[in-house]
């Protein structure tokens, strides 16, 4: 398959993907995920509660597991040490498939909560064939950053937006080593990027979902950015406007520029 905007491989897994992913954490119905499916969006994260997603999915899967990419994971949200393979076990009975594409430790805020126990239970995981790669979901830059160059993991999801380019420093420069597939999320910072902060003017427009996925993607090492909508209308804006293509100079700058205005409005979880 051809490299474009719209498509490419998932780094050093080798798997192809439509370059947006879908995230069914806020539950937009049954009706989204089958029109996501009618676009083609082949890779979909799931946490084990997003019972639409699941049902949609476990269908497919009876006749189709290779068509899809299933990613999941497990970790210490919650501040304490999950059994991997108990919830990889769990995720494997909800599905109804013998294994997971992308296996992650997941919120990891600081590398004593990915302890060398986690490591190599995953990597034990991925040599039974439980999961075909392994990674990490973290909003830590530099360690995102150092395990890409170690060459540690098949996968990072990470955080990249407008307002959160750090990435672009700390990430983005130690993947060429060995080519982990990088998957995004929280392109719109919680819908913070189309909210007016005080500092920008009336007269300038504020961006539009569309344009929020457009920027991420505008980035080529972003594999697959992950949208997570709310209802069906939500979704087919967010298709329609990738299918756009890629962000001109001036609306790269434009994002930028917005984004700094967000970041500087300071919120506490952001």
């Amino acid at each position: 398959m051809e490299n474009n905007f719209l498509h490419t491989v998932l780094g050093r897994t080798g798997f192809k993907v439509f370059r947006l992913g879908l995230s069914a954490t806020y539950r937009p119905g049954t009706r989204t995920v089958y029109k996501a499916l009618d676009e083609g969006i082949n890779l979909y994260f799931c946490f084990g509660i997003d019972r639409q997603l699941i049902r949609v999915l476990r269908e497919k899967f009876k006749n189709e597991r290779e068509k899809y990419l299933l990613v999941s994971g497990a970790g210490t949200y919650l501040l304490f040490y999950q059994n991997l393979k108990r919830a990889l076990e769990r995720r494997l009975r909800q599905f109804q498939t013998d294994y997971l594409d992308v296996f992650l430790f997941l919120g990891i805020t600081n590398e004593k909560y990915f302890p060398p126990k986690a490591r190599e239970e995953l990597i034990r995981l991925r040599e039974e064939g439980k999961v075909r790669a392994i990674g990490i979901s973290t909003h830590d830059r530099k360690l995102a950053g150092r395990f890409a160059e170690e060459g540690i993991l098949d996968t990072l999801m990470i955080r990249y937006n407008a307002a959160h380019r750090g990435a672009e420093q700390d990430i983005f420069p130690y993947l060429n080593s060995h080519n982990p597939g990088l998957i995004s999320y929280t392109a719109t910072r919680w819908g913070y990027l189309m909210r007016r902060p005080k500092s920008w003017s009336q007269n300038e427009p504020i961006p539009t979902a569309g344009l929020c996925y457009r920027f991420v993607l505008s980035n080529p090492h972003v594999h697959v950015c992950l949208t997570a909508p709310t209802n069906l209308k939500q979704f087919e804006h967010n298709i329609a406007e990738i299918r756009k293509g890629p962000l001109s100079p001036e609306e790269l700058s434009f994002m930028s520029r917005f984004g700094d205005a967000v970041y500087s409005t300071k919120k506490w979880f952001m």
